[in-house]
């Protein structure tokens, strides 16, 4: 798991199981379903097939954080915030962040949190209608938050 200083609120290493399993609704979106090694945790993730073409099978490291931060938003040396932390250009003038380290990189929001069994859990985000559900121990998922924004970072 990621460091305290870190804005990573979560990061693991998922084995794709199966990709538009229930048939493909959508050109250039698929779903896949991945287990994860270290946590045993179960994900499902909406994505775009062709900025991150992946197959089943295929092994890819994911993180969830909270910002693009390197420094997890730690305060300037005045107390304030950098209001430009998150900033991300695409020109290469904006600070290097997260994302430099990914292939493929949404911005959405954590919208619903379930309790199942004794220590399970489920987080739902949206990234603009691709959705996200992860399935597991709630040690894990103890810094994803309900109503917080969140990014979905992922590498292969």
């Amino acid at each position: 798991m990621a460091s305290t200083s870190s804005s990573i609120v979560f990061d693991d290493i998922f084995t794709i199981d199966a990709i538009d399993k229930d048939g493909k609704k959508f050109d250039r979106i698929s779903r896949l379903y991945a287990r994860s090694k270290n946590y045993d945790m179960e994900l499902t993730l909406d994505y775009n097939i062709e900025l991150f073409p992946i197959v089943n099978g295929d092994t890819f490291a994911m993180a969830l954080a909270s910002s693009l931060s390197r420094d997890g938003g730690a305060p300037t040396a005045d107390g304030e915030e950098d209001k430009d932390r998150d900033v991300w250009r695409p020109d290469g003038k904006g600070r290097r962040g997260l994302e430099e380290d990914y292939d493929y990189v949404m911005y959405g929001k954590v919208y619903k949190f379930d309790t199942g069994s004794s220590d399970v859990v489920t987080a739902y985000a949206s990234f603009g209608g691709l959705l996200l559900s992860i399935t597991g121990s709630y040690r894990h998922l103890t810094n994803v938050v309900l109503g917080d924004p969140v990014y979905v970072l992922l590498r292969k």
